[in-house]
């Protein structure tokens, strides 16, 4: 009378009333779901001549994946709850998206930090300008002043 339930989920349209009057002398139906989308699913009509799209009962849950719904169900039994009930499972549901959340955050934020520790301490390793070499001996001295005097000077400069 209230649709559809699998695993632990209630699915209802009002395409399905007419079915339910007469579910004593209906055979079994023909169920398919999408496993990256469990929110709806899809039930082949009693004349087989089409199938009817299903939603969830409760529109207010969020689509799952088949993937997650089961992660959900083996973490309910962990805790041992023995009878899992819809409003638990997606309670499950929503916790673990709000961990996965929380955890992407941090994981991003860890990265920024660090991507700015880095920054600074390398800012401050690093000189803008090249060393200059050592002072030389006294002996030395004149050697450079006499490299400098040979350097040629610019004829023309251009003025920018």
């Amino acid at each position: 009378r209230t649709g559809f339930v699998i695993d632990h989920v209630h699915y209802f349209s009002n395409a399905l009333k007419p079915w339910i009057s007469r579910r004593e002398t209906l055979g079994p139906f023909l169920v398919r779901r999408d496993p990256r989308d469990i929110s709806r699913i899809w039930v082949l009509e009693p004349e087989g001549a089409q199938y009817v799209e299903v939603p969830y009962r409760t529109m207010a849950n969020p689509s799952v994946s088949l993937w997650e719904h089961r992660h959900a169900l083996a973490r309910l039994h962990e805790r041992g709850v023995a009878q899992v009930d819809e409003a638990a499972l997606f309670r499950t549901i929503a916790q673990m998206r709000e961990v996965a959340n929380t955890a992407s955050k941090t994981t991003k934020r860890m990265r920024r930090d660090a991507e700015r520790r880095n920054a600074v301490t390398t800012a401050h390793s690093k000189t803008p300008f090249p060393l200059l070499p050592p002072e030389a001996p006294a002996q030395q001295a004149p050697d450079m002043v006499a490299d400098a005097a040979q350097v040629p000077r610019f004829d023309q400069i251009e003025q920018w």
